[in-house]
């Protein structure tokens, strides 16, 4: 009789233990994909922490930025990915403050990260630890706080004229300063832009040159420029990125990005991009836990 409870205590072990490792599963593949993270509609609880890579990770305790700020405003609410970690938020209110000192037309806001960070549809690959931000290079035309409707339609325009290869005149100044304004900012780890925009600030003269080398060509930002914070501080799971070497950047380095080299690079990764063979960091296991929570 008494083997007879053992062997179905046993089991019984056996079959929690088996629930237990199909949990963890069923959480790992849920964490994988983009559209459970989109789902989720509130940060989750507990100190705010950014967790794992900016490619692979996600936010706990995460703050929602204020739709409207002094110097700034936040567009296309509806895509409800305006939270990040209070240190993002904290910078795009700071960024607001500069801009307004500065005489600049507000600042427009896109993309942070998603209530729980995590991955997101649409073409982010980053903005998964809430220590990402994308900026509008062009402010409203007209001064004043914009419609509901305005944040929905309104997308982002580029700055730069094509046929001249360089950035558009009448923005020059404004994209300038605001550039300058953002990588001036201890915090700020790189800011992606399009390499034109890149090589036309580097043209210009000054002695001023240390913030450039914050500035990171990339394909595909001349609407828009993306900033990515350090790791903060109280977020021991966040995962750094490597620092940017010394110097202004202006050399070989940008000299690269108007080569064939860096056209076929970047024809090989649309490819790779349009047949989904694209390679993902893994998620941490703390973002199964801040997934999961109700």
């Amino acid at each position: 009789m008494i083997g007879m409870k053992m062997l179905r205590g046993s089991r019984l072990i056996v079959l929690m233990l088996s629930l237990l490792a199909l949990t963890g599963v069923a959480l790992a593949e849920r964490a994988d994909r983009s559209s459970a993270w989109s789902r989720v509609k509130t940060p989750s609880n507990g100190e705010p922490q950014a967790i794992g890579d900016y490619s692979g990770g996600c936010v706990q305790g995460a703050h929602a930025l204020p739709l409207d700020g002094e110097g700034y405003q936040a567009m296309h609410p509806s895509r409800l990915r305006h939270f990040g970690h209070p240190s993002l938020i904290d910078f795009v209110t700071q960024l607001g403050k500069g801009a307004r000192a500065a005489q600049l037309a507000d600042v427009l806001i896109a993309d942070l990260s998603q209530p729980r960070g995590g991955r997101a549809s649409g073409g982010h690959a980053s903005h998964q630890s809430g220590l990402d931000v994308d900026i509008w290079y062009i402010g409203p035309d007209q001064p004043g706080t914009l419609s509901a409707s305005q944040r929905e339609q309104m997308h982002a325009r580029s700055v730069l004229d094509g046929k001249r290869g360089a950035i558009r005149t009448r923005w020059a100044e404004r994209v300038a300063k605001l550039l300058q304004l953002t990588a001036a900012a201890a915090r700020v780890e790189r800011v992606f832009v399009h390499p034109i925009i890149k090589r036309e600030l580097c043209a210009q003269p000054g002695t001023d040159r240390a913030w450039l080398g914050k500035l990171r060509p990339w394909f595909g930002h001349d609407d828009h420029f993306h900033v990515r914070l350090t790791c903060p501080s109280g977020s021991p799971d966040c995962t750094p990125q490597a620092r940017v070497g010394s110097g202004d950047g202006c050399g070989e380095e940008l000299a690269w990005w108007f080569s064939p080299e860096a056209t076929q690079d970047r024809e090989d990764g649309k490819k790779r991009y349009q047949s989904k063979v694209v390679s993902k960091p893994p998620v941490p296991p703390r973002c199964r836990e801040v997934i999961a929570q109700p």
